[in-house]
């Protein structure tokens, strides 16, 4: 099994994770949630001799959505989300951009099915519907690797807030706990915010976990 990279830059005024992915010594990357500035994301990859392959959205809010567009122009690479987000990523005032000053809208190029199974640059990804924090929230989960990219469903000690249009703390709960919770313990997560934790980690200290 061939080693992964995995690269972060922290964008956007909620300081969002943008992820990119790839094997080792590949210059194809996978990116995961362009959150702002979609031109300076291609531009720092492009420095680096990376070329974005494919575009993850685990959910439609502005903060993980804001530099798509510019940056699927720029590349080419087409957009992955899960189906049930379709309205949220299509709509600015569901996906809250429009209350923060700069209303944007995507449409993905593919809109996925709850355990769709992708193979992007070489990698492996398999789509986990986990609603909550937005109707269409998903995770992307790495099985070979034992890495999840979970968005803004899981947090180091936490969990995504749920007050925005289509959110349920109800519906949440019970997606980490029957979708994410059942995977290996030391299985990576790679949250929308904050620092990387484990399965194990958050089954032991996340009061919304217990």
């Amino acid at each position: 099994m061939a080693k992964l990279k995995i690269g972060r830059m922290v964008l956007s005024m909620c300081q969002t994770n943008c992820y990119f992915v790839s094997p080792e010594n590949q210059k194809e990357v996978v990116l995961i949630d362009p959150a702002d500035q979609g031109g300076q994301i291609y531009e720092a990859l492009k420095s680096k001799g990376l070329q974005v392959a494919a575009i993850l959205l685990t959910h439609g809010h502005f903060d993980h959505i804001w530099g798509a567009n510019e940056l699927r122009r720029l590349s080419g690479a087409p957009i992955y989300a899960y189906e049930e987000e379709k309205e949220v990523c299509e709509d600015a005032s569901k996906n809250v951009s429009d209350q923060a000053g700069r209303p944007e809208t995507v449409a993905a190029d593919n809109y996925l099915k709850d355990g769709a199974q992708l193979d992007l640059a070489g990698m492996h990804f398999q789509l986990i519907a986990t609603p909550g924090h937005t109707k269409g929230s998903c995770c992307y989960y790495m099985e070979k690797e034992k890495v999840l990219f979970a968005g803004d469903t899981l947090f180091e000690g936490s969990v995504g807030r749920t007050d925005f249009p289509t959110g349920s703390m109800g519906r949440l709960v019970h997606s980490i706990k029957e979708r994410l919770l059942v995977l290996p313990e030391d299985t990576i997560v790679y949250p929308g915010h904050g620092d990387e934790t484990t399965i194990a980690d958050e089954k032991k200290y996340n009061p919304y976990c217990q």
